[in-house]
């Protein structure tokens, strides 16, 4: 009995051990377990030499002396949660040099593993070792345990290091959970609470921080609550911008340097309705925030009819959504689309895997099949990623693998069932300098028979993977601000029939990908459940300014403000940037850009706008709703100009599908006003101007151009 007292006194002065214990995720061990990140960190004194002599070597200063500051770390993952039997490393030289390996591990011994190391990165050259033996010194108490590596083969000296014992978690990173008001997040679910789950699963209150607990990171909770809505009016939806504008603000209190945070927002409704179940924002700023929002009201709370538990169905929908969109912003890709993300290592798909970031209707056996084997985890290969791949992978971003691969590794049909067209709906895909770039995408059925399609695909970013290359520059892959969690709307396509989305392309989250004059080439590949569908690829070209004042408005419009603003349709957080779009509607009045910067801001002014702030008495603890009300007279004169004054010009700059939803809008937006009859008109002129539109031979669908009929007619009757 004193020898349990005693081991439990050890627990208690162990917090990391005491909380693991608390939250049942382990039972109390006979041994404590050897995980964990492990440092070794030393600054090298060079003793000056003896003039005319020179210092005798020693084993391992050839380095020491080119590198006089290093910092290392051992990241052990044997035993814990899933434990996938490897370690990896980091190697600071300096603040611009770093080596990262890893390697796989088998166990050699009492407390000692051995593997042979398999992936290198970075500074390579320094790090010449192809083979790690570790052995650990394990005790409940932290400054007395370690693990010592023993780096061997490559042709290089036995380099030795002793790493002290930092942590059970391999990153540290803090969530913050806010919820609008009236709204309850979902951040804990009882595992078993609904009857079908499998039957070995442990029954337990899982919370989303023990879920990334048991991943590897060490979680702690930024406080959150209700954010009132006070203030924000009968539309209590929200939209791109507001959401946009409330997640700016609430991380722009952060210094200006990257961090492990990250902002999770319930709400009730986007507005586009219960089709969207959540939206995550995978970096606000240069400074690689991630937010996501979780809409408790869309199709994820719509539990299937006769569900022997609803409530418990909606729970564990809401849960699964904002783990979901959580693990998108520690850049997950989806399970079916491994081989196309960031070629860390060669990743295969798992459509079938029971995984946080797999659709459950998407498994063979629907989400009734997939719920029925799924454990709450993330699979073997997300772990391995998020665990153990260099940060700059976790962070993604850049592509320029595509310049050597492309999409040669596209799982493509040999006899495929579909075909993507990318294309400009211009005669010549010249754009002028600052327009905002905007393709459409138009996906056909080419088989011999009808086919079920998703009809929101082309809508789903990340169902896309896009590649631009300036000529002369390494390839980028496009990342936009948002990414969207819609619900799966199936849609039979007969042979011939096609589906149709717009796509913006000019700015990201890696600021403003099409900018300079020169020629473009993009390319698109849409992953659907069976295949990879690879676009044409197409070449564009960007006019060089015209004129002094292009050039120097350039300067401010290149800015990740005016991109947000343009991508999101408007602001009014951005007050520099939409500064800037100002002076383009008045001193490049008769270019294209001033049509989307006259768009933007009109948009942003057309209704009131709810804008979440905090209390500049108590930063960063109580949040709350400023309504910015609506300028009708100003969003009228704004929006007018944007696409009704110059329609043809419009309609070429904005593309066909973008500038009908965008007038559509507009129209609707007059109608709400009272103008029923300035709408009707503003919808005849839609209708001319696309009934006479030809591109390449190709004219507007009957279909189309009767919807604008039945719109214009609908307006008129409310006289």
């Amino acid at each position: 009995m004193n020898e349990l007292n005693s081991f439990q006194k050890q627990i208690l002065e162990t917090p990391e051990l005491e909380s693991t214990v608390a939250e049942n995720l382990i039972p109390i061990p006979l041994t404590p377990p050897a995980s964990g990140l492990y440092q070794w960190r030393r600054k090298i004194i060079i003793p000056q030499p003896i003039p005319g002599t020179s210092p005798t070597p020693t084993p391992g200063m050839e380095s020491e002396a080119l590198f006089p500051f290093i910092r290392e770390e051992l990241r052990l993952d044997v035993d814990r949660h899933y434990p996938q039997m490897v370690a990896s490393g980091a190697i600071h030289w300096s603040i611009s040099s770093l080596t990262h390996w890893i390697a796989s591990l088998t166990e050699s011994g009492l407390n000692s593993w051995t593997g042979t190391i398999w992936n290198k990165d970075g500074d390579v050259v320094s790090f010449p070792y192809t083979k790690v033996d570790i052995q650990v010194t394990r005790s409940w108490f932290a400054n007395q345990r370690s693990a010592t590596a023993t780096f061997t083969g490559g042709g290089g000296s036995n380099r030795v290091r002793t790493f002290k014992f930092k942590s059970l978690y391999f990153h540290p990173v803090d969530f913050e959970f806010d919820c609008a008001e009236g709204e309850k997040p979902t951040i804990t679910v009882d595992t078993c609470g609904h009857p079908n789950h499998p039957a070995t699963l442990p029954r337990e209150k899982l919370s989303i921080q023990t879920v990334y607990k048991r991943t590897g990171f060490s979680v702690t909770t930024s406080p959150g609550g209700p954010v009132p809505l006070d203030g924000a009016g009968p539309n209590a939806k929200w939209s791109d911008q507001e959401m946009h504008d409330a997640m700016q603000t609430y991380w722009s209190r952060f210094g200006s340097m990257a961090q492990w945070a990250m902002w999770v927002f319930f709400a009730s409704l986007h507005e586009q309705g219960t089709g969207l179940g959540g939206i995550m924002f995978d970096d606000i700023g240069p400074n690689h925030r991630q937010g996501t929002a979780i809409f408790n009201d869309a199709f994820i709370s719509q539990p299937p009819a006769g569900d022997p538990n609803p409530t418990a169905w909606v729970t564990r929908m809401l849960f699964w959504t904002a783990c979901h969109e959580m693990g998108h912003a520690f850049n997950l890709a989806h399970s079916w689309q491994k081989s196309l993300g960031t070629p860390w290592i060669p990743l295969a798909d798992e459509p079938e895997e029971r995984s946080f970031m797999n659709y459950p209707y998407n498994v063979s056996g629907g989400q009734t099949a997939f719920f029925a084997d799924f454990e709450y985890r993330f699979s073997d290969g997300e772990l391995l990623f998020m665990r153990h791949a260099p940060a700059r992978f976790v962070q993604m971003g850049n592509a320029d693998w595509f310049d050597h691969h492309g999409f040669q590794e596209a799982n493509v049909s040999p006899e495929p069932a579909f075909k993507l067209e990318l294309r400009v709906n211009r005669e010549r895909a010249i754009f002028e300098f600052m327009e905002p770039v905007t393709m459409e995408l138009k996906l056909t059925n080419i088989s011999t028979q009808s086919q079920m399609v998703n009809e929101n695909i082309l809508s789903m970013s990340d169902s896309l993977t896009v590649i631009l290359k300036k000529d002369g520059k390494p390839a980028r892959q496009f990342c936009p601000y948002a990414r969207y969690c819609l619900q799966s709307k199936k849609k039979v396509l007969m042979f011939g029939e096609s589906i149709y989305e717009s796509l913006f392309v000019s700015a990201g989250r890696n600021g403003w990908d099409i900018s300079e004059p020169g020629n473009y080439t993009i390319q698109v590949a849409l992953h659907s459940d069976r295949e990879d569908i690879v676009s044409n690829p197409l070449r564009l070209r960007v006019a060089p300014p015209q004129g002094y004042d292009e050039e120097f408005i350039a300067q401010d419009f290149f800015s990740d403000d005016v991109g947000r603003i343009v991508a999101f349709d408007g602001s009014q957080f951005f007050t520099k940037g939409n500064d800037t779009l100002h002076e383009v509607t008045e001193k490049l009045n008769k270019r294209r850009v001033a049509l989307h910067a006259s768009l933007a801001l009109g948009s942003a002014v057309a209704q009131d706008y709810k804008q979440l702030v905090e209390d500049p008495k108590e930063p960063r603890k109580q949040l709350g709703i400023k309504k910015h009300p609506a300028q009708p007279e100003e969003a009228r004169k704004l929006l007018a100009s944007s696409l009704t004054s110059q329609m043809a010009v419009a309609v070429d700059s904005l593309g066909h599908i973008d500038f009908k939803w965008y007038v559509d809008r507009f129209s609707d937006w007059l109608a709400q006003q009272g103008a029923t009859q300035e709408a009707a008109k503003t919808q005849d002129a839609l209708y001319q101007t696309m009934s006479t539109r030809q591109v390449h031979g190709r004219k507007v669908l009957d279909l189309v151009l009767q919807e604008i009929k039945e719109r214009r007619d609908s307006y008129k009757s409310k006289k």
